[in-house]
């Protein structure tokens, strides 16, 4: 979405003031003039300079109320109106008064917020069926052939199978439920960098290179980190390096980094490279809703070794 530009407009109360000054002010005036002119040029051609200035500041007036107040509301409302029917319509430009582009950005930040967890409950609903048929099918399997007559020791096997399909869907449903909860926002919330590093319990060796606030909650903070710490330890990762900067926090792992051909799906619901050891593609997604949902973004950065990602607040 392209941003809103921003440029200089009065302030919404000082068009309605101004307007209504307008409105006390033009009749005064046009009384007082038709006084002083009517015995110079006469009454009718000051009567009608008189009626020529009304209609010409109505116009303009007109046009700044157009420009100012209705056009902008017209425009959000064409906004919300194509959102709410499921388009992705480009943002307008801008907002006219101060106030209507604060609205708007609101309103627009709003839309992707809802458009955001609407891919992500599209993206369950495309992918959960095939999570979840392998570990069924195996279950099955092994129950209609426990329904015979098996050897122990088969039998022992296929009780395994089961405990581990279901220790697999088990695993799958607790990341669905982490991700629910972390699409959810908790209202705002600030943490130093250096305080969760140091509770931080991951396979990591995890060094602060520049300390600072970030604008989310301890709890969220830990939650972040310890996702991208499990997911770099994961891939061959060993060190996790944190860095902020002007409240925005960059995590930098040693680990091989991504290639190039999974750069744009790593934040997709149960994208993995690593579903044959277990992974079920949630860590990330997980990491980007709970970011989104506290009014920031994640992306990962290019170049460097490693992977690197870069989390803004506000």
């Amino acid at each position: 979405m392209r941003g809103i530009v921003r440029k200089w407009r009065p302030p919404l109360a000082f068009v309605l003031g101004g307007t209504l000054v307008a409105v006390l002010a033009l009749p005064l005036i046009g009384i007082v003039n038709l006084r002083l002119w009517g015995n110079v040029l006469g009454w009718g051609e000051a009567a009608a300079i008189v009626v020529g200035i009304a209609v010409v500041s109505t116009v303009a007036l007109a046009f700044l109320l157009w420009r100012l107040v209705l056009r902008p509301v017209w425009m959000l409302d064409r906004y919300a109106r194509a959102v709410r029917a499921g388009a992705r319509p480009e943002a307008p430009v801008h907002f006219g008064t101060p106030e209507f582009t604060t609205l708007a950005t609101s309103v627009m930040g709003m839309s992707e917020s809802l458009q955001s967890r609407a891919d992500t409950l599209q993206a369950y609903a495309n992918h959960v069926t095939h999570e979840l048929k392998s570990p069924l099918t195996a279950i099955r399997g092994a129950a209609e052939l426990l329904e015979g007559e098996v050897a122990p020791a088969d039998a022992q096997a296929l009780n395994i199978t089961i405990k581990d399909a279901s220790a697999r869907m088990q695993t799958l449903l607790d990341d669905l439920t982490r991700h629910a909860q972390a699409a959810t926002s908790s209202g705002p919330g600030a943490s130093r960098v250096s305080d969760v590093a140091e509770a931080l319990n991951v396979p990591l060796k995890v060094t602060v290179a520049h300390d600072g606030v970030v604008g989310l909650s301890s709890d969220e903070l830990r939650t972040v980190l310890t996702q991208l710490a499990g997911n770099a330890e994961a891939h061959g990762a060993t060190e996790m390096t944190l860095t902020v900067t002007s409240g925005s926090l960059e995590i930098a792992d040693n680990g091989p980094g991504i290639s190039a051909g999974n750069r744009d799906r790593i934040f997709d619901p149960f994208f993995t490279t690593r579903r044959e050891q277990g992974g079920t593609g949630m860590g990330l997604s997980i990491v980007r809703s709970l970011v989104q949902a506290r009014g920031g973004q994640i992306e990962l950065l290019e170049g460097g070794l490693g992977a690197r990602f870069l989390i803004r607040m506000g």
